[in-house]
């Protein structure tokens, strides 16, 4: 993935906010272009979470993005029930797709093809254009319904990185264990980084 090409990164509303604000720090700092949807759920969980405020219309929200990325440029930030966002259409999708922190009420309606607003239509979209998608899924513990839901997406193609953090690199701060998830979703992006030691490192 060349460094030029578009990220769409989505929050919604699970607890792990953190994930997808990391990854779009990790994204930026290596030249990738953003665009960004926050479900309301996610808006309020960010919020509660971080301190950062993702709630308005989208130029606003895009300008507090821009600033909190230290860029000028480079990242979009669209409305979560904008259906007329490029993203919504399979010739116009981006190179790859990241939903983090992505709850279990998106999962489902991503698995179940429900599209109600543009994060689970872009979601769609990725699936039926046969591009990356990748959910970051945070709950405990995960039901069977969860669990059906999650392998019937990856039997799609789907790649689920779940946000469960390794202890083997002796993490010492939360920074560490963020890092170690981010580091899992930019390898699958196809995304050389050293956010964590590997197995076998030392």
């Amino acid at each position: 993935m060349t460094t030029q090409k578009r990220v769409f990164v989505a929050l919604t509303g699970a607890s792990g906010s953190v994930y997808g604000i990391r990854l779009m720090e990790e994204l930026v700092k290596r030249g990738f272009m953003l665009t960004v949807a926050v479900s309301g759920s996610g808006q309020l969980v960010c919020r509660e979470e971080t301190g950062l405020d993702l709630s308005g219309d989208a130029l606003a929200v895009t300008a507090r993005l821009c600033a909190h990325l230290g860029v000028k440029l480079g990242v979009e930030a669209v409305a979560a029930d904008n259906l007329f966002a490029c993203a919504a259409s399979g010739s116009a999708a981006p190179a790859a797709m990241v939903i983090a922190p992505c709850s279990m009420g998106t999962l489902a309606r991503i698995a179940g093809g429900t599209s109600g607003n543009l994060i689970e239509r872009a979601a769609d979209v990725m699936i039926k254009e046969r591009r990356p998608l990748l959910l970051v899924p945070r709950e405990a513990p995960l039901s069977e319904i969860h669990l059906e839901n999650m392998l019937k997406l990856s039997r799609a193609g789907v790649r689920i990185i779940p946000a469960m953090p390794a202890f083997y690199h002796q993490p010492e701060t939360i920074d560490d264990l963020v890092n170690f998830v981010v580091g899992k979703v930019l390898d699958q992006l196809g995304v050389a980084n050293e956010l964590f030691k590997r197995w076998g490192d030392r």
